[in-house]
């Protein structure tokens, strides 16, 4: 049987934290990792109880169950023995441990784990898992009267989960696990986040030599993925970009502004989506009217700058359950003295269940708002087409100070079953605000200006200056 470990595979097994995530690159050897730790483990300690999850069946049975490195074979010599069972999705061993081959695609699927004891819980791609299934889980993990050896004693129960970035977990898994967090550090965690000693071990695709020297040019097809951000995540294992973005055109160099005064003229209004198990985000915007600043910046004529958010979290994609009234109270403070031209707001607000809706509740504290227009694809689309702007200048941006929204807005992931869609299984209510705003005021790239018939130097200075003037106004310079 071939459980060999590289350097970087041992120090995860070998860790005495005992919640670890091992990863970041492709190709870093995590699967093998965990197929490796399950059996020894299983051999060394009677009665354990692991439990092996990825998101779809499908990807499990074929990553762990199948193939040349899969279960069945890496287990095949004490198989043939009648040491160890396979039975369906359950390997069972001659000492009472068991490893359980998991599933849980929507986070109503957790339930089925509700009765579990898990001594070791290994989760494969993290991120594929949103925060509410991971804590879940977690909390499924515990180890009464388990017997220990010597040499175990203090580390289990467990957890060990690999990842790449991106998907619709990156927010909470780097949160978790990346941000403020050296590599190899062992942090002991508070109660509210599992009370376990957490580590992240960072995995690259040199620290997995086997992959190298199996398939020699999977380093070539990783570079050849197409997207400069994709090579980074997958190749080197960076956790500051976002593999999948639904948004490729975000770019915090282009869209991401020093705050400045917004000039009391400029056209201003509010974009809500709302939220109380889950976050709200409250979004301030005004419209440029393509007028020099005070500092000298221009943005072009009819650009939305976001230049306040309220985010209501109190932890990841976790709101602060406020009532209507209670939003409607915080809205007013944060914007006294603000003259707002109009609202727009989920239409889920206006949805009556046995009493007056959000939207009237609010009303009733004097913030009235009307139904942003909801339709996913077209409001997307406007996003991004403001995003891209026109002439090397965006029609979309937000100040530094907007912090939620620049966190979450990158992350957003395509949804896989409607690839033109944002995944809602992630942190999108920021996104959702933003798209309100958006659809609030529709814009059309201008088209470009034809050329007189004439050459230029046969135009007329009247033809030259109006030619000028309307470059300058369609480019927002004006």
């Amino acid at each position: 049987m071939n459980l060999a470990l590289h350097p970087r595979q041992l120090e995860a097994l070998n860790s005495r934290a005992t919640e670890i995530l091992y990863g970041g690159a492709a190709g870093g050897g995590k699967s093998h990792l965990m197929r490796a730790a399950a059996i020894m483990w299983c051999a060394m300690v009677a009665g354990l109880q692991v439990y092996l999850f990825r998101r779809i069946r499908e990807d499990l049975i074929k990553n762990h169950m199948e193939g040349p490195k899969g279960f069945r074979l890496l287990l095949a010599p004490w198989i043939l023995a009648g040491f160890v069972k396979v039975v369906e999705d359950e390997i069972r061993f001659w000492n009472g441990s068991k490893i359980f081959l998991c599933h849980c695609k929507d986070e109503k699927d957790r339930f089925k784990y509700l009765g579990a004891e898990i001594h070791v819980l290994l989760i494969d791609e993290l991120t594929t898992f949103t925060d509410v299934i991971y804590r879940f889980l977690r909390g499924r993990v515990r180890a009464v009267g388990l017997q220990l050896p010597p040499q175990l004693a203090g580390l289990f129960p467990r957890i060990l989960c690999g990842s790449n970035p991106g998907n619709v977990g990156h927010l909470f898994v780097k949160a978790a696990f990346i941000d403020g967090a050296q590599d190899l550090a062992i942090r002991e965690m508070p109660e509210e986040e599992g009370g376990m000693r957490r580590q992240f071990i960072q995995a690259k695709l040199d620290d997995n030599p086997s992959m190298l020297q199996d398939d020699p040019g999977y380093r070539a097809k990783l570079r050849g993925l197409g997207s400069a951000e994709l090579v980074k995540a997958m190749e080197l294992g960076d956790w500051n970009v976002i593999a999948g973005a639904y948004f490729a055109e975000w770019s915090t160099a282009r869209h991401v502004i020093r705050p400045f005064a917004v000039p009391r003229h400029w056209l201003r209004f509010t974009s809500l989506d709302w939220g109380s198990a889950k976050p709200f985000s409250m979004q301030w915007w005004a419209v440029s009217d393509g007028a020099l600043l005070p500092d000298g910046r221009q943005y072009p004529t009819g650009a939305m700058v976001q230049y306040r958010e309220w985010y209501g979290a109190s932890g990841p994609n976790v709101g602060l359950k406020l009532t209507a009234e209670q939003l409607a109270d915080g809205i007013k403070t944060r914007e006294a003295g603000d003259r707002i031209d109009y609202r727009v707001a989920d239409p889920s607000c206006w949805k009556v269940d046995g009493g007056p809706s959000i939207a009237e509740r609010m009303s009733k504290r004097g913030i009235t708002m009307r139904p942003a227009d909801n339709q996913r694809i077209n409001g997307w689309d406007q996003v991004r087409g403001r995003l891209i702007g026109f002439d090397d200048a965006p029609m979309l941006y937000a100040f530094d100070t907007c912090t939620d929204f620049i966190r979450t807005f990158p992350a957003l992931q395509h949804d896989s079953a409607r690839a033109e869609d944002v995944d809602t299984d992630g942190e999108d209510h920021a996104g959702d605000a933003a798209r309100y705003a958006c659809q609030s005021r529709p814009w059309t790239k201008p088209a470009p200006i034809p050329l007189p018939v004439r050459g230029a130097n046969e135009m007329t200075m009247s033809e030259a200056w109006k030619l000028a003037g309307a470059k300058r106004q369609a480019n927002g310079r004006i």
